[in-house]
C-alpha cells in the first residue's frame, strides 16, 4: 500500500507543539505545596484539549536542589519529592494513550557533588573516578561561573580545583573521558528503553571544553554564552554518538538541545548534518523588544541561519529561566495575544511555557520568599487551576507565591469564557494541525505597514497568511481579496471576509476562499 510523503519522511517533532512543565509548579497532590508527578497526570485532559503534541519535564530526578533539579545526584530515579519511577510510568502511559509524547531535561554538563560519582572522584587523587571530572592543581584560568564568582573551587581534602560552570554544587564532568562517555549514554538507554520519545540536553554546546582551557576575552562573562567556556569543537563527535543512540531506537525519538549562543548563525552547525541534534534552540529572539522591525528581523536570521543547512528551527518565548514573555513585553493582554500567533505560525517546531495558554505574568516573589540562585522566581509561579483559596493545589501557600489575579486568571475560568487567551490558544492549535502550510511550509515575509509583520505560510496548495499589529494604533493593509479569518486574537470576524482592518494589538491568521 503506498505511503504519502508526510506518512514516511516527516518526524512528528516537525511541526510540533511542544508543553514544557516545571514539576514543582504544576500541581500539588500530596499537600507539600510543592508539585508533583500524579498532579501532571491528573490535568493530562487539559494538554489535551489545549491541542499540544508533547510535554518536556524540567528535571525531577534525585537532587539536593541546589539548582532545583539541575544538580542531578542519580540520572535513573524519580526524587520522592515528585513521586516514584511507577508515578512516572503511569504518567508516562496515560500520556501516551492521549497521543502526547514526552521528553525529559537530561542534564550531561555536569553532576550534583552528592552524585556517587563525584564522591567518589573527590576522595581521592588515585580513585578510578578522579578524572571523571576536571580537576588541576591550580585554576588554569579565570573562567567566571554562570552564576557568578569563580568556575573553580579548592577542595581541601585532595588539595586540587574542580571545574564548575555553575554552582560548586555542580562539577562539570569530563567529557573526553570516554568512561564518562559511556555511562552518561547509559543513563539515556534506561528512559529510552521504558519509552521515553526524546530529551531536552541541558547546556548541550558546554560538554566539551576547549582542551587548551583559555582565558580569552568572553563575550558574555558569567553567561552560558560564553565562548571561551563553550562552544568548542570537540561537542560536535560528542552530539553524533548522540544522535547515533537515539536513532537505534524506534518512534523517532528526538533530542533538543539548549544551545544558549545569542548568534544564530553558530546554533546551526549543532544540527550537523543531520546528524547531530534534530532541533536547537535559538535563544535569540528571547532578547528582542516587542517591535515589528526587530521581529522581521529575527524570522530572517532564522531563516539566513537554518534554510541553507535544512535545518528546522525552534521558536520559543518562555521558559523556566527568563520572565515571562506576557511581563517582558508590558503587561498587556492583547499583546500576548499577539505574542501567542506569532509564535504558533511561525515556521519551525513551538514551545510553550505552562501557564502562557492562561496569559499568566512572573509573580512578585517578596525577598523573604526568593529561593533561586539566579533570581528567577516570578517565572516558576505556581500554576493556579481553579478560583478556590488554593487554586486546586489542596494548600494556600505553594512553594512560590501565585502569579498575579489568580482567583481569574486560572484554567477553570478561562475554560468556561469562550472569548478567554485559553481559548484563543486552543483555536490556534487546532487551525496549525489542520494546516500543512502552518506546520510544515514554507515561510516569506509579505510587505506590510511600519509596525506590522506580515508573512505567507505555503506548502503545495496550503496558503495561510498571518498579519500582526506590533503597534498600540489601527493598521490598514490590503491583502489583495478573497482572504477569510480563519483566527483573530480578539476573536472578532472569524469566518468573515478580513477587511484590510487591523485593531492595535491584535492578530490574525488568514486562509484563502
Amino acid at each position: 500500500m503506498p505511503h504519502t510523503l508526510a506518512a514516511v519522511a516527516t518526524p512528528w517533532w516537525k511541526g510540533a507543539v511542544v508543553y514544557q512543565i516545571y514539576p514543582r509548579s504544576f500541581c500539588d497532590t500530596d499537600g507539600d505545596g510543592v508539585g508533583d508527578l500524579e498532579g501532571v497526570r491528573r490535568h493530562l485532559d487539559h494538554l489535551s484539549r489545549l491541542g499540544v503534541d508533547a510535554v518536556w519535564f524540567s528535571p525531577f530526578f534525585p537532587s539536593p536542589m541546589a539548582d532545583f533539579g539541575y544538580d542531578v545526584s542519580d540520572y535513573c530515579d524519580i526524587d520522592p519529592l515528585f513521586g516514584t519511577l511507577d508515578d512516572f510510568r503511569r504518567l508516562l502511559d496515560d500520556a501516551h494513550e492521549r497521543g502526547i509524547r514526552v521528553l525529559l531535561d537530561w542534564v550531561p554538563n555536569h553532576t550534583s557533588d552528592r552524585h556517587p560519582w563525584f564522591v567518589e572522584s573527590r576522595s581521592s587523587r588515585d580513585n578510578p573516578k578522579r578524572d571523571w571530572y576536571v580537576w588541576r592543581d591550580e585554576p588554569s584560568n579565570h573562567w567566571q561561573a554562570s552564576f557568578g564568582g569563580d568556575a573553580w573551587t579548592y577542595d581541601a581534602r585532595t588539595e586540587q580545583w574542580y571545574l564548575h560552570s555553575f554552582l560548586p554544587e555542580q562539577p562539570d564532568l569530563d567529557w573526553r573521558n570516554p568512561d564518562v562517555v559511556a555511562a552518561m549514554h547509559e543513563t539515556l538507554r534506561f528512559w529510552l528503553d521504558m519509552g521515553v520519545d526524546g530529551f531536552r540536553i541541558d547546556v548541550v554546546h558546554g560538554l566539551a571544553k576547549d582542551p587548551d582551557m583559555p582565558d580569552g576575552a568572553e563575550e558574555h562573562r558569567g553567561l552560558l554564552a560564553d565562548f571561551v567556556t563553550m562552544d568548542a569543537d570537540e561537542v560536535h563527535p560528542l552530539l553524533r554518538d548522540l544522535r547515533r543512540l537515539a536513532d537505534s531506537y524506534p518512534g523517532d525519538r528526538m533530542l533538543v538541545g539548549e544551545v544558549y549562543i545569542l548568534d544564530t548563525r553558530r546554533v546551526a552547525p549543532y544540527y550537523g548534518n543531520g546528524d547531530e541534534l534534530h532541533l536547537a534552540f535559538n535563544f535569540r529572539p528571547l532578547h528582542a523588544r516587542w517591535d515589528a522591525r526587530a521581529w522581521r528581523r529575527q524570522i530572517e536570521i532564522a531563516g539566513e541561519a537554518f534554510d541553507p543547512i535544512d535545518a528546522w528551527p525552534v521558536w520559543v518565548l518562555s521558559n523556566h529561566d527568563v520572565p515571562r514573555h506576557r511581563t517582558r513585553y508590558g503587561g498587556s493582554e492583547s499583546r500576548a495575544r499577539v505574542a501567542a500567533v506569532l509564535l504558533l505560525t511561525l515556521r519551525g517546531t513551538a514551545f510553550l511555557y505552562a501557564g502562557e495558554e492562561l496569559g499568566l505574568e512572573d509573580a512578585k516573589v517578596p525577598k523573604r520568599r526568593v529561593v533561586d540562585p539566579g533570581g528567577r522566581d516570578g517565572c516558576r509561579a505556581p500554576i493556579p487551576w481553579d478560583a478556590s483559596g488554593t487554586h486546586g493545589w489542596g494548600v494556600t501557600d505553594a512553594w512560590l507565591p501565585w502569579p498575579p489575579d489568580p482567583r481569574h486568571r486560572n484554567v477553570e475560568r478561562l475554560a468556561v469564557d469562550e472569548h478567554s487567551i485559553l481559548h484563543l490558544y486552543r483555536r490556534l492549535l487546532v487551525a496549525r494541525a489542520a494546516s500543512d502550510a502552518l506546520r510544515l511550509g514554507s515561510l516569506k515575509c509579505v510587505d506590510a505597514p511600519d509596525g506590522v509583520v506580515a508573512y505567507e505560510r505555503r506548502s503545495g496548495a496550503d496558503r495561510r497568511r498571518v498579519v500582526l499589529n506590533f503597534e498600540t494604533s489601527p493598521a490598514k493593509l490590503d491583502p489583495g481579496r478573497g482572504w477569510v479569518v480563519d483566527v483573530a486574537t480578539d476573536g472578532e470576524g472569524e469566518g468573515d471576509a478580513f477587511s484590510g482592518l487591523l485593531a492595535g494589538d491584535t492578530g490574525v491568521v488568514l486562509r484563502p476562499v
